[in-house]
């Protein structure tokens, strides 16, 4: 498990920034295959969902050990997954992109948000998706669906490292999910990535404007042209951005 503990400033500028710029920017660090796939949210929230992973990886269920009575159990790593993902931190749930039943429901998700975690990403199913969407915690799944996991999936370990939506996620990775999808960041480019997005962010703000404003993209977007700099440092001096 990393070390690395994701700080309030770093927490902050991830907030405000797309998955898009991140994805860019992981891009130009030579990491291509960091975007969840095949997730989006339960629900669209104002505010990016911002924090490190902890894991919950499933298996395919064996029909001998999956019966509902395996939930009676104290130790179902399902459970002791929703008891104990750490407050700020993102549950991550490798279902292997298999949607045709749920790995978690709204009680669960509910306590996950009681407890003041960060939010929850499956490449699975949730059921009771539309009190799951009600929420304030970020949650993004593959699909509604409503038969339990126990036809499908065995919850097996927790907080080691998985795929989910065939990105690989590493206990500690800091996920960044807005209304596109959910961007996996390793930890030891966190702080780095936070950093160059938030002026990505600005200057992409920049762009927008002058083409709303009738601006051709050549030599705007990427800036080529020293007028275009001069424009844009203009704007930051003004803007405060």
């Amino acid at each position: 498990m990393s070390d690395y503990i994701l700080s309030d400033d770093t927490r902050e500028k991830l907030s405000r920034v797309s998955t898009a710029s991140i994805a860019t920017q992981l891009y130009k660090r030579g990491l291509r295959n960091q975007f969840i796939q095949g997730v989006t949210p339960v629900a669209p929230k104002d505010k990016n969902m911002v924090g490190q992973a902890f894991t919950l990886r499933y298996i395919p269920a064996r029909e001998d050990r999956n019966p509902l009575e395996v939930f009676r159990n104290a130790d179902h790593p399902q459970r002791v997954a929703v008891e104990t993902c750490p407050p700020g931190h993102v549950l991550v749930m490798d279902a292997r992109k298999d949607a045709r039943a749920a790995t978690a429901g709204s009680i669960l998700v509910t306590r996950l948000a009681v407890r003041g975690c960060a939010g929850v990403v499956s490449d699975g199913g949730f059921r009771d998706a539309h009190g799951i969407g009600q929420l304030d915690m970020p949650a993004y799944c593959a699909n509604a669906s409503a038969p339990t996991n126990l036809t499908l999936h065995e919850a097996y370990d927790i907080n080691v490292p998985i795929a989910c939506g065939d990105a690989p996620v590493f206990p500690g990775d800091v996920l960044v999910g807005d209304r596109d999808g959910v961007m996996v960041i390793p930890a030891h480019l966190a702080d780095e990535i936070a950093e160059v997005c938030a002026g990505m962010e600005s200057f992409e703000d920049f762009v927008l404007e002058e083409v709303l404003a009738g601006a051709p993209i050549i030599g705007l977007y990427p800036c080529t042209k020293e007028e275009n700099q001069k424009k844009y440092e203009a704007w930051r001096e003004k803007t405060g951005r």
